[in-house]
Formats: C-alpha cells, structure tokens, sequence
C-alpha cells in the first residue's frame, strides 16, 4: 500500500469495520482529480448507504462485486459504477465484502475523462466500463493486483493529455459558483457570458446535467455543511446567503433527506 495514507475517522462511530486509505492525484492532475480513497469493507451482512450531493463525479473500481440495491427502487448499482451529479440523495443497501478505489473528480474533468457531456449522468448511474470499455475493466484488474495511485495517475494522465471540454462560457460560469459558493446571480452570469440566462441554462445543463441554480444550490448547502458544528445553524443560514434558517431547512432536506440536526458529516476520505 505504498503512497497511500492512512484514513482517519472524525466520528467514533464507524458504518462498518473498515480499512480506509487516501492519496492525491499527481499535481498535473489537480485541477481534474480531487483524490483517491482505497477502501476494504469486510462485514458481509446488508449495509444502508446514503450518498449525498457533493457536487463532484465518483468513480467506484470494484475489486469485488458487492450487490448494491437502489432503495425504492427494482434495480441494483453497476459494478464499478460511475455517479453523477446529484440534486437528491441515492440511498442504497450493500450486501457483500466490498474492496476497491473511489475516484473524485470535478465535473469539467468528469466531462473530459468520458469525452462526453454529463447530462446523462445527472441523478443516475452508469458502469465504468460501459463508458470507457476494456480500458476501465484492464485498469481495474491491474489496480486489484497492485493498489498504487501511480497506476491511477497514468491512466488519467493519459485520458485527459487533449480533453474535451464545455464551451468556455460554461466553464467560466461553473468555476464563478464555485468562487461565490453559489451566491451569483444567474443573470449575471449570463451577462458575462455573453448570453440570455435561457441560453446559458441550456448550455450548462446540457454540459453538466444540471443548470447553474441548482448547482447553485448544491454548491452553497456544500459549504453550510462545511460550518456544521462549528457554528450555530442560525448563524450558517445567515453567512451563507439564506433568506432564514426555513429556507435552509427546506434545502437541506430537498437535497440530502435529512434535517441539519440529522446531519452527521461524512468520515475523512468518505466520498459518498
């Protein structure tokens, strides 16, 4: 397990007994690639998992086949699946040992490692292999045989040397939420853009799955759950551009199915 670094959990309770590692992409690939995380779940028994907006693109490589049962739903994950952008949580029951390596990345690298739009993706999920073929089932392979992010890498390296990108208006409209935490005007991004906010919603949600004021939305509860605990929910409500803490509560339980009292947050190295 060479280069990887050891997980630490900020909760005493864990989901399940677990070996959880980090590591970082290369610095070439830091604007794409937001980080690796090796996981090793050994209980066998059914699991809940709820994965909540985050405002990035995972990718699960499976090293196992853990069955993975969309709650609410007839369906199971993909093997090694691939999860879009969300507006609503993905609640789901694993079954099953699971061992392999979550992938972060942003949406724009999304886009470029698939060489696709990611409209496709929003609130759905795909399998690794049936976007990227026998690339993604050798990468895989290897990665089960010798888990070293070097291998990631490469492999990513490789895939966005020449990339596809959104038209440039779109990319600058998405990194201007980001910098704002989503506290921008639509119509001033249009504005910037050079185009009518309908067109602008077009080209975004066509892009990345979502227009820009539900990634808004999700980009601004990203950083009120970053203040969780360290600030009364009165006080998160206000900084981060809330009418009330109503309407931060109405936001909070549309886009992750808990209440802020509910919220727990996630483990270090947790991408889901």
């Amino acid at each position: 397990m060479a280069n990887w670094t050891l997980v630490l959990p900020q909760r005493d309770t864990v989901r399940a007994p677990a070996e959880r590692r980090s590591a970082c992409p290369h610095p070439r690939l830091a604007g794409p690639v937001l980080g690796y995380v090796y996981h090793d779940f050994h209980r066998t028994d059914a699991l809940p998992w709820r994965f909540t907006p985050l405002g990035l693109v995972t990718v699960t490589l499976d090293f196992t086949a853990p069955i993975r049962r969309v709650v609410d739903a007839t369906h199971d994950l993909p093997v090694s699946p691939v999860l879009g952008l969300r507006d609503r949580p993905l609640e789901v029951v694993q079954s099953g040992p699971s061992r392999g390596i979550a992938v972060a990345l942003t949406p724009p690298g999304a886009y470029a490692l698939f060489g696709m739009p990611l409209r496709e993706l929003a609130n759905t999920t795909a399998g690794f292999a049936d976007l990227l073929g026998r690339e993604a089932e050798l990468l895989t392979e290897r990665l089960s045989e010798h888990p070293d992010p070097r291998l990631l890498d490469a492999f990513l390296g490789a895939r966005l040397r020449d990339p596809a990108t959104p038209p440039r208006p779109v990319l600058g409209a998405w990194h201007r939420l980001l910098a704002t935490r989503g506290r921008v005007r639509i119509e001033d991004l249009a504005e910037e853009a050079g185009w009518t906010r309908q067109h602008l919603t077009n080209r975004f949600r066509a892009a990345f799955g979502f227009g820009p004021k539900t990634v808004a939305r999700v980009v601004r509860l990203q950083h009120a759950t970053s203040l969780a605990g360290r600030l009364p929910w009165p006080e998160i409500a206000h900084r981060c551009g809330y009418a009330d803490q109503s309407h931060l509560n109405r936001d909070f339980r549309a886009i992750t199915g808990c209440t802020p009292t509910e919220y727990a947050p996630p483990e270090a190295g947790n991408l889901g």
